[in-house]
């Protein structure tokens, strides 16, 4: 299922790793990549603060997860752990190995004050803190 990279890590269920963001966040301090599933919209104004990490909107997943380190751990995430967990699918499903779901996605990362980085010069807007988006320019 996963490497010896995520032993006794997380929650399995449904076949597949599940992290919380503190678990992954040390994940990512020992070689693990976070793979950010987000749409552009979505993924500008806060990011996870760590030392790798992929931008690879979900929908254009299919066609560049070749891309995709195989050699390394990934976990995915996004707003709130739903496409994440679609993405983890995915790949389990073209051969990738080393990877896990980041339960909660971002609002869990903040809510559990891991560290962000935030632009503030992006003016958002959206009905939920999971669908925040730049705001458009008049």
């Amino acid at each position: 299922m996963c490497s010896e990279f995520f032993k006794n890590m997380g929650l399995v269920s449904s076949g597949m790793l599940h992290l919380t963001p503190k678990e992954t966040l040390e994940m990512s301090k020992k070689g693990a990549i976070i793979v950010d599933v987000r749409e552009e919209y979505m993924n500008r104004f806060k990011v996870c603060d760590v030392d790798e990490i992929i931008f690879c909107p979900y929908s254009k997943l299919e066609e560049l997860y070749h891309d995709l380190p195989q050699n390394k751990a990934l976990v995915f995430a996004d707003a709130t752990g739903i496409h994440s967990k679609e993405a983890v699918l995915l790949l389990k499903e073209k051969g990738f190995e080393n990877i896990a779901n980041m339960a909660g996605g971002m609002v869990e990362w903040e809510r559990d004050g891991l560290p962000l980085v935030i632009d503030k010069s992006e003016r958002l807007t959206g009905s939920c803190a999971c669908m925040l988006r730049k705001r458009e320019r008049k």
